[in-house]
Parts: C-alpha cells; sequence; structure tokens
C-alpha cells in the first residue's frame, strides 16, 4: 500500500503536491519523495519519514516546475533503505522518473530479462524499479525521438504483456508530458481530475479521489483496469485502452487501506462501513439473538463508523472508551512485531468509567496479526470490563497478500489455520464475530452494481493477477519476513539522481 500523485499545472506544482501526499499520508509513512520537472530538468527530493519531515522549506523553493509525480511509502517488497524511496528516475530514453503502488508477482524473472536480454541493472530490490526500466526499455524500442502519444501508450501495452500483478503508476517524461496506468484487474486504485485555472486547465491523478478534492480538483472517473491516461507538455488530455480488462478492486480498500471520504471506483467508503457495521449487526441479532452486550465501543479511528450503524441497529449505547494518541502511526502497517506491540500501549489509552462492570462489544474494521486486538481486550479487562465480545467489520484474514499490502507470510496471520473459534481463545475475547464474505461483497457492489467481483484474496485465497502458487508464496514469505528485512534496514547513501543538491 503506497500513495502516487501526479500533477500537470500552470503554475509551480511543489505546493500541490505536498498538499495531496499529506493527505494521502495514511497509505504510508515510511518515505516519501517529489520529483518536479522545471526548464528541462528533473528536481528530486525523497528520504524515510512522514511527509512533513522529508520537505522542508529549503526542498520546496528547489522543487521547481509546473509537473511534478509524488509518493508516500511502506515497504513490502525490497527493503526500509531510504535508498528505495520513490520515484525512481532513469536517464534514458527522455528522462523518466516513476512513483508505483502495488506489487509485481514476477519481479524476479523480469529483472532476469532486463539484464540478460534489455541490457538493463536494476539498482535496488524494489519491484517499482524493474517496472520503471520496463516501461523505459519498450519506450526504447519505438525508436521515436519525437514519440506521440499513441507510442506511449504502446509502451505501457507492452508493460501489461510482461507485468503480472496488482500496479498503479504515474511517471514523467521529460518533455513529453505524465502518464497514469493501472493493471488490467484494476487492483490497486487510481483516478483523475481537472480544475480551471486563469491560464488554462490543471491534471491531477492520484491513488484517492480526497487528493484532488482537497486541491479544489473535479474528479473526472477512476482509470479504467488496462487503460493509460496521458497528459502532454500542453496540457492536453489523452486516453487509451491499452489492453482489456475487468475490474476487480481490492477489497481491503474498503475495508481499512482508503480513507472514509474517498470513493474509489465509484464506491463511497463511507457508505461502505456504515453497510458492513448494518450487515454484521444483523449478523449478531440471527445468531445471538440472546446477547447481554450493554455498550458497543470502536477501535479508534476506522471502525468508528461501523460501530455506530452496529449500536444504532441493535439498539444500544454507543461509546468511545478508547482515546487515541494522534501522534502515533497506524499499527498494521508498522515494520517489526515489537514495535507493533509496543505502539498499541503507546496509541490507545482506556476510559476507565465506560467499561466498569459492563459486557462491551469492541468493534474493529479487522483482525491481521492480532497484535492489536489482544492488547485492546487486556486493556478492557484491566479497566473493569465484565465481559469483553469482539466483532470485526471483515472477514477473517486466513491468506497472505501479494498484490501490495504488508501481509507476507500467513505464518504472521492469526486467523491461518484456526477456526473462528480458536481465534476468539487466542485473542483473549469471550466471544468474536466476522463478518461473512459473501456478505461483504454484497455491501460493497450494492453501492456500484457495475462491480461484480473484488479482489478478496486475503479472505479466500484466490489470487486473480499472476501464477500464484504455493511455491511462490514460499519464496515470498523468506524474502519478507520480519527478520530478513530487520536486517536489510541500512541508512544507505546514494547520489545516482544528485540528490545531493536538495538535501
Amino acid at each position: 500500500m503506497c500513495g502516487i500523485v501526479g500533477i500537470s499545472a500552470t503554475v509551480n506544482v511543489n505546493q500541490l503536491l505536498f498538499d495531496a501526499l499529506t493527505v494521502l499520508q495514511h497509505r504510508g509513512q515510511d518515505a516519501a519523495g517529489m520529483v518536479t520537472l522545471g526548464g528541462g530538468n528533473f528536481y528530486l527530493r525523497k528520504d524515510n519519514g512522514l511527509v512533513r519531515d522529508v520537505f522542508r522549506t529549503r526542498h520546496m523553493k528547489k522543487l521547481v516546475g509546473h509537473m511534478g509525480i509524488a509518493h508516500v511509502r511502506y515497504p513490502t517488497a525490497g527493503t526500509s533503505s531510504s535508498a528505495e524511496a520513490q520515484p525512481f528516475y532513469v536517464n534514458s530514453p527522455y528522462g523518466i522518473a516513476l512513483a508505483h503502488n502495488g506489487n509485481l508477482t514476477n519481479a524476479e524473472s523480469i529483472k532476469q530479462e532486463l539484464f540478460k536480454t534489455d541490457l538493463r541493472h536494476i539498482n535496488t530490490r524494489s519491484d517499482s524499479e524493474i517496472l520503471l526500466n520496463v516501461f523505459a526499455h519498450e519506450l526504447v524500442q519505438s525508436g521515436k525521438l519525437q514519440p506521440k502519444p499513441e507510442d506511449f501508450f504502446k509502451a505501457v501495452r507492452r508493460v501489461h504483456e510482461r507485468c503480472e500483478g496488482g500496479y498503479a503508476v504515474v511517471a514523467m517524461i521529460n518533455g513529453h508530458g505524465i502518464i497514469g496506468f493501472r493493471d488490467p484487474y484494476g487492483i490497486r486504485p487510481l483516478i483523475f481530475g481537472k480544475r480551471e485555472s486563469e491560464k488554462g486547465t490543471e491534471y491531477m491523478i492520484a491513488s484517492e479521489s480526497v487528493a484532488l478534492s482537497a486541491s479544489g480538483f473535479e474528479v473526472i472517473r477512476d482509470v479504467e483496469p488496462g487503460e493509460a491516461v496521458f497528459i502532454d507538455s500542453e496540457n492536453q488530455l489523452h486516453t487509451f485502452q491499452c489492453v482489456q480488462g475487468v475490474k476487480h478492486p481490492c477489497m481491503f480498500e474498503y475495508v481499512y487501506l482508503a480513507r472514509p471520504d474517498s470513493i474509489v471506483d465509484g464506491i463511497p467508503v463511507y457508505q461502505a462501513h456504515q453497510r458492513m457495521g448494518q450487515i454484521l449487526a444483523n449478523k449478531i441479532l440471527r445468531e445471538w439473538p440472546e446477547h447481554d452486550i450493554d455498550v458497543v465501543m470502536p477501535i479508534p479511528d476506522t471502525s468508528r463508523t461501523s460501530a455506530l450503524e452496529i449500536a444504532t441497529r441493535l439498539g444500544l449505547p454507543y461509546r468511545e472508551g478508547f482515546v487515541k494518541n494522534r501522534y502515533i502511526g497506524r499499527t498494521f502497517i508498522m515494520p517489526g512485531q515489537e514495535v507493533r506491540e509496543k505502539s498499541v500501549r503507546q496509541k490507545l489509552s482506556a476510559i476507565h468509567q465506560e467499561f466498569e462492570g459492563k459486557n462491551v462489544l469492541l468493534v474493529d474494521d479487522s483482525i491481521v496479526r492480532g497484535t492489536t486486538c489482544q492488547q485492546i481486550i487486556e486493556m478492557a479487562r484491566d479497566s473493569g470490563a465484565k465481559s469483553v465480545y469482539f466483532s470485526s467489520a471483515a472477514p477473517a484474514i486466513r491468506y497472505p497478500n501479494v498484490y501490495g499490502i504488508d501481509m507476507p507470510t500467513s505464518e504472521e496471520l492469526i486467523a491461518y489455520g484456526l477456526t473462528d473459534k480458536e481465534i476468539e481463545t487466542e485473542i483473549g475475547a469471550d466471544r468474536l464475530i466476522f463478518q461473512d464474505l459473501e456478505d461483504l461483497k454484497k455491501i460493497v457492489s450494492s453501492l456500484n452494481p457495475q462491480i461484480t467481483d473484488f479482489d478478496c484474496s486475503v479472505f479466500d485465497g484466490k489470487y486473480i493477477a499472476g501464477g500464484i502458487d504455493s511455491e511462490y508464496l514460499r519464496r515470498l514469505a523468506a524474502s519478507r519476513n520480519e527478520e530478513t528485512r530487520a536486517n536489510e534496514r541500512s541508512d544507505s547513501i546514494m547520489d545516482l539522481h544528485n540528490d545531493e543538491e536538495l538535501a
């Protein structure tokens, strides 16, 4: 899960990019980067850290130009080194900078092709650099010194033919424009819009609609699966369906990843959360009509909407039992189990009066590793709760994700190989209620009937893109396990892109 944005404007885009990244910060807290294009030159700044920490006034003054792309990252492939912060850059052909959200499932085989056949060297372990070099190589194959939009679209089509997995991309080509494209299944989100200024029309391509609305851009539509959107150097918009695709958006976008005020593929995330709560309440009434719940409480912040709907449908009080420290990041995307466990206690504190002597139903959006819910249940008991029931607005997560979400190994998922009753015991709840997968699909699809299926691989183990088998999952787990990632973390120094000018 990362956040990407590309802007072509009539003024310097540095502040617009910064504002968009700030709105997309929830999609990645590990690193941030920005490349602008001014006077025929690329200006790059990227580093580990939050947006507000990576970009200082001295950097922003040097990030000049009316066109640019930017990225916020949390690592799923590669390492946590600042050298792997995005965007990435190659100087041939033309000069191309690229930012990517997702994961290539055939990255290793493509890497070998690039080295042996395409004669391109990869400097990092990031699949984003691999994707950039595939795109660059296919542009070279066109042999055009002055390419037209259709030449860029042909290169994207070849990217789709060579690359498997889930991905959304923005790339900037020196002297030509910005292009955005999405994998043929539309797993990772991408949307574009425009706004009118005194000097003309400006365009933005981004991961979520909130990035557009926050800066006054009007949404045009989502980028279709297999489609490319190109804004040329004259700020003219071109679109082309490079390969035919069938939309299967990632279900976890609606459960957890996307902001509630976003609209992803025509589906309002806030309304999806509402309906998740309503349907889960119906399940509680159906399967547990004699319940003795006294009060419903959310795990702040993402489960508030669902919890309120559950309380309303059950006719029970809704209470805020936990206070959140807003200066601690999202624990699900933090690297390292020890860091996550420590952060839960730092992130939340209980209001004892709301728990004392009560049977409490806690509502969370999902249960991934179980780190958060185990400790929260302990906190509720320590605060005097008589019984602690736990509910998840999503089904049990039993399978690793291969399309850009940090769920790399089955063994790290608390639900892997366990029944719901066993999970209940493992987390220490008096009762555990999961959303049903078929109900979840119906809920989200009802908000946009044109979408009839989703990538639900973390729930059902069905991988729609790429040849995913047990051997692939074994290699993926080995390359991404916590010990390996910890050993690879370093404060790498790189000057490949003249980044020292902005340091």
